[in-house]
This record gives C-alpha cells, structure tokens and sequence, in this order.
C-alpha cells in the first residue's frame, strides 16, 4: 500500500501546469509551478518544515516549545501543521493588511493569532517583526522562526523546489519568476536552477511600496519608496538576510490594482484559483515578455491559494471600493452612472450665499450651479467663496447673483471623456451633464480623476 505517514509527507511535487490564454503575448513556454497542491496551500509549507527540522537539530525548538512567528499567513499555516503533527504550541502575529480568511484558517489549525497595525515602522514595538520578537523573549521555552533571516528558508527550496523545477523541464527551463517577499523562494531556487545552468535568468516581482527593485538597482535602501500598499505576500520595508541580490537577474513592480486584477483573470480565464502574489506574478510576466523568446521556456511560481482571498480579490464590491474594477467608462454619463440617481442640487439667484454654504456642507460638494426661471446662469465653488469672504466678511448675507460666476458649460451625455476633460481648468470646476427629459447632473474634476 501507497500512503504518507502523516500530512507532513506530502509535501512538494507539485505539479508545472501550462498558462494558455493569458500568456498568448508571450513567445515562450510559459509554466506554472502550481504551489498549493501542498497541504497548506502555499509554497510555504516547504521552508515551514525545514526550519523546524533544523532547529530541532540545533536543539533551538526543544519538546513540547512554542513556536512563535511573524507570518502574512501562508508560514504560519505551513508551521501550524508541523507543530500539530510534532506536538509544539503555534503563535502567528500577522498584520492587519492580511485576509480575515488567513486569520480564520490559522485560528482553525489551533493557532494563537496576534494582529498588528500594517502602517508602522519595522521597529515600532506595534510592527508584527517588533511583537513576534517580544513574544519570543517573554515566553519560555519559545522558539523564534525569524523566517527573513533564517538560511533553512532558502536552503528548504534549493533542496526541493529548485531540483523538482530542474527535473520537470527535463533541463530545459531558461527564466525562473516569482514575488520576492521573504527571498527565501527566489534564492533557493535560483542558487539551484544557476547551478545547473549559470545561463538561466532569475526575476523577481515586486510590489510599489516596496524597496527591492531599487535597491537591487542601485545598492541605495531608499526609505522615500515605503508606504502602505494592497498586495499581500510580496515587498518588505526590509532586506531580509535571505534575499540574495547576487542571484536575481532584475525586477519588475506591480500595481495593487494589476495584481488584484490578474488574481480575478487567473481565475476566470485560466481555471486557477489562486492568491493575490499570483496576480502579481501574471502581470509582471507580461511586462516582462520582451525578455523571453519562442526558444524559451519560462515557469513562473504561484504561491498560495484563492481560498485566502474571497472576502478581497474576489469580492466585487471590495474591489469597487478600491477602484480595482476595469469599467468601460467612454462617455460623459459613464462618468455619473454611481450617482445618476441622485437630483442635481443648486440654488437660485436671489437666495443668499449663505443658503448655497449650507447646501454645500449638507451635500457634501465643493460647487454648486445657480440657475434662474431662464435655466443655469451661474455658478459658485469654495474656492471661489473663501476668496470673496477674505474679501468681505458680510458675503453670506448678499444674494448669490451678486458674487457668482460664469456657469458650468453643458455637454450632451455622449460627449467623450477627452472632450469633457478639455472643458475642466483652472478656471472652470465642473461641467453639467444634460440626461434628457430636463434632466442634469455634474461632472467635477474628482470624477474625471476617479475613471483615470
């Protein structure tokens, strides 16, 4: 009989699976090595057991330990089965950028889940690297994974993932790609992959917020090029000990909005229900096409599964939120179709300025058009009213046609988009949309900025 001893064993061998359609503007051979057939569902998994293992050899993780590690969550799942299975406690402190669904999937294999601000400094005793730290100091007989620093992450894939790769492409592999989050995945395999063949290039994707590209660019850690961003699993604020910069050929950065967009496309159009550095991954593959060849065979690694992303990537509203929704907007009235249903507010001329100020901070507008018994013959803007008020401190009791200005120009809703943006300057703030049957609404410069 063919079986594993425990969940443990079956671990790696995961199978390369080709992209079809997606890759259709790429001359190579494009393969994916199809990481979440592992029993976490993430690439993670492999590293998670190699560092237990040799820290249970260098007598680091001693019988009936805690394990204690700041994780995204695919390395805290990936520690959480090891320790079930080798009977150690397991306390994952992640940050508050993660899945509810991470959270969730690591309190389900018993896993004690500490959460931390994304938006501080690595040494802000706040930051998940501070916390796991102090944790492991504070608890005895702990055990600190440290997965950026530790050499049996990266040595986990030169002696698995690099070789399996190696052996599916009979040879034959010329680019390896993958997201660089710890550089674990990156610097194993491609030590690996440069030893068989020195020719083979290693690209690593990056995400904007993050300091890898420039910094392999230029040797400069440039701290202007940190800031919070979506994309979950690749990037540091960091160099982490097992990024080998001398290994990887060059990077290319993704957008959230990309990364969230390709997540969906792997889904969709290829039946790959995978996570949001595989997004990533797929785009970067693209922007890197022109470095691949029709001799060529490219695999790309996919790091974790879908499952962790419903309440995200693959949620339509939380993706509308964002603005990460690719709609068709062409025309005039695709700019107000959210908001179409809502009456044009304005005020007459007669009324006082006063009665436009309070309308403004009722609805919440900066401009507001002043129409007559002949239809819209003004309009007023804060800006247009603060100055007036530096002026003369009684304008809230005059009546509007005394400070108004030249009214918003009217397109017909199939105007392009071109030619209502020409219409919006200094000088002018919005523009009114006439919808038909007496009907209008405003176009201002937020939605213009909003469908870019």
């Amino acid at each position: 009989m063919k079986y594993a001893k425990n969940i443990l064993e079956t671990i790696g061998n995961t199978p390369l699976v080709k992209i079809n359609k997606l890759a259709e503007e790429i001359p190579a051979l494009v393969l994916a090595k199809y990481e979440t057939f592992n029993p976490g569902n993430s690439v993670k998994d492999r590293m998670a057991v190699q560092m237990i293992d040799d820290a249970e050899a260098d007598g680091s993780l001693k019988p009936g330990g805690t394990i204690i590690e700041g994780t995204s969550g695919n390395t805290g799942m990936g520690l959480a089965l090891a320790a079930i299975v080798r009977g150690y406690k397991m306390v994952c402190v992640i940050s508050d950028k993660q899945s509810k669904e991470k959270v969730d999937i690591l309190k389900a294999v018993g896993s004690k889940v500490i959460v931390c601000p994304t938006n501080v400094a690595p040494e802000d005793p706040r930051s998940y690297y501070s916390t796991s730290k102090r944790l492991a100091e504070e608890t005895p007989n702990s055990w600190y994974v440290n997965q950026y620093d530790n050499p049996s992450n990266a040595k986990a894939h030169y002696l698995s993932t690099g070789p399996e790769i190696w052996e599916q492409t009979d040879g034959k592999v010329t680019h390896f790609v993958v997201g660089v989050g710890t550089g674990g995945t990156i610097s194993g395999v491609g030590k690996y992959l440069k030893e068989q063949n020195p020719d083979i290039k290693i690209w690593g994707i990056d995400t904007y917020g993050s300091v890898f590209k420039k910094y392999h660019e230029t040797g400069i850690f440039d701290e202007n090029e940190i800031y919070p961003y979506i994309t979950e699993g690749i990037g540091e604020d960091i160099l982490p000990k097992n990024v080998d910069f001398s290994i990887i050929d060059g990077f290319t950065k993704v957008t959230d909005k990309d990364a969230a967009i390709y997540t969906q496309k792997l889904a969709k159009i290829e039946g790959m229900f995978l996570g949001n550095s595989a997004g990533s991954a797929m785009k970067g593959l693209l922007q890197l096409k022109e470095h691949f060849t029709k001799d060529d065979v490219v695999v790309v690694l996919f790091h974790d599964h879908g499952s962790r992303y419903v309440g995200k990537m693959f949620n339509d509203e939380w993706m509308k939120e964002r603005g990460f929704v690719e709609d068709e907007i062409t025309v005039a009235s695709d700019l107000i179709k959210d908001h179409a249903d809502k009456p044009l507010v304005t005020v007459r001329t007669e009324e006082l300025v006063s009665h436009a100020i309070e309308r403004m901070k009722a609805y919440k507008i900066s401009q507001i058009p002043v129409e007559d018994t002949t239809g819209f013959v003004g309009a007023l803007d804060e800006t247009d009213l603060l100055r007036k008020y530096l002026d003369n401190k009684d304008v809230a009791n005059l009546p509007i046609k005394e400070v108004m200005h030249k009214a918003f120009p009217i397109v017909q809703k199939n105007t392009s988009i071109e030619e209502v943006s020409k219409l919006i300057h200094k000088e002018n703030n919005a523009v009114l949309v006439d919808l038909g049957d007496g009907k209008y609404h405003i176009i201002t410069k937020h939605d213009i900025i909003s469908a870019l």
